[in-house]
Formats: C-alpha cells, structure tokens, sequence
C-alpha cells in the first residue's frame, strides 16, 4: 500500500491521502544541518535494513522495508551513535522498542526541533532548541483508549485529499501505537498528531489514542517539523 491509496492512521480511523513527508534539510526552521544540540535522524537509502539487539550483531533480530508502508522512506530518531552502529528508536511494539543498524545504511541528518505534548494541560508545545516557537490545545485519547506517554518521533506526513474532513488538512504519523487496541480500522492502532474540523473537541479526552490538533497548527507542522522530528508525551 502506498500513501496515495488508501492509508490507516488506525488509532483514528480512515483517511485517504499522499504523502507530504518533508526533508530534514529543508528551510523552515533551520529544521536541518549541523545542530550543537539537538535529534539525529537516519534515513534508509536501501529497500530494507536489518535491525540488531546489540552493535556488531552477527543476526539480525528484524528486517524493516523502506519505503514503509505509506510509501515514505523508512526513518527512525538516533538515540545513540556509535560511529559504524546506531541505536534508534524503532516504530514497532511494543512503544519505545529501541535496535542497531549499521550507520552506512542510513543518511543522518539533524534538527533541534521538538514537539512536547502534555497530556493533563491538553496543549503542546514546539521548541527550537531552548525556545518555544508554537503552542497550542489538543484532543486526546478517552479514558478508554488513552494515548500513552512515552517517547517517540514523527514517521510519515500524510495529506488527506479533503483538508475540511476529521483529519484536517496533515497527519503526522507516530512511531508509537495504541496500548489498548491491537488494531483498528484495519490496520495496528498507530498513534498520528492530526487536525479536525470541529476544533471543539480539542481541550477533551476524545479519540481514540490519537493527538487532535487545530488545522492552523498542524499545517504550520507541515511547514516546519520534518520527518523524525522527536514527539515526547507526558501525563
């Protein structure tokens, strides 16, 4: 399946779109290049990688496809570098799985961009480094199906083909998934940051696990965070 079919965000339900994914080492936000302090993001430049449980592993423990399955280069946010090995952050379960993959596998880039969602406030915020660049309310998981806190980066850009729909305009695919739903809608209950077309519903516990935010703030995201950004969730 690629990104422009029919696609999943499946802690949310259905949306059709393309993938929008943008480049680390685009301008907005001086989100790319050299950073003094900030996330390394490695991008599979093959159709697959092999992931390890330890550097220098002789088997590897799981083989991950690139492009994933909306069509979008495989990308995973660095927690550790070790010259010819990576530590990364994997998007599988269960949430904050981390592996090794060979550093000549992958390109690195960097940004100092952040998203930090916090849970109880119902809002986020975005900061560049030490300062905080956009804020604003979000939707969150019901009681039922909460979002999970946890450590995680964004994995996909997808823009669904009617921006006024319950997705609004973006989606933000997370490595995370919902700790309380195996699958839903057809696909493994992955979490996203998403828009909506009815912006009373933020400041409420009311998806399904997913992150809802106003169309304004998820397209000034699509404008600014690339792929791999880190996404921390507390609360």
């Amino acid at each position: 399946m690629t990104a422009a079919a029919v696609v999943t965000l499946t802690a949310c339900g259905a949306a059709e779109g393309s993938s929008a994914a943008q480049d680390a080492t685009e301008e907005p936000g001086q989100a790319g290049g050299p950073a003094a302090e900030g996330a390394e993001i490695a991008t599979v430049t093959g159709d697959a990688i092999d992931v390890y449980t330890e550097p220098g592993g002789e088997e590897a423990t799981a083989t991950l496809d690139s492009p994933n399955d909306f069509g979008v280069d495989r990308t995973f946010l660095v927690e550790r570098n070790e010259g010819e090995w990576l530590e990364v952050l994997l998007p599988v379960r269960p949430n904050g799985s981390t592996g090794w993959v060979r550093s000549d596998e992958v390109s690195l880039s960097s940004t100092t961009l952040r998203v930090e969602i916090d849970l109880s406030e119902f809002g986020f915020s975005v900061y560049d480094g030490a300062e905080e660049v956009r804020s604003g309310e979000i939707g969150t998981g019901t009681p039922e199906n909460p979002t999970p806190s946890g450590r995680y980066y964004f994995t996909e850009l997808l823009q669904p083909p009617n921006p006024n729909s319950s997705y609004g305009p973006y989606a933000y695919g997370l490595s995370g998934f919902s700790e309380s739903l195996e699958s839903f809608g057809g696909g493994p209950g992955q979490l996203a940051v998403h828009g909506t077309d009815d912006t009373s519903t933020l400041g409420s516990d009311v998806s399904h696990g997913c992150i809802r935010v106003a169309n304004d703030d998820i397209t000034w995201m699509a404008d600014h965070l690339p792929l791999g950004t880190p996404v921390e969730i507390t609360g």
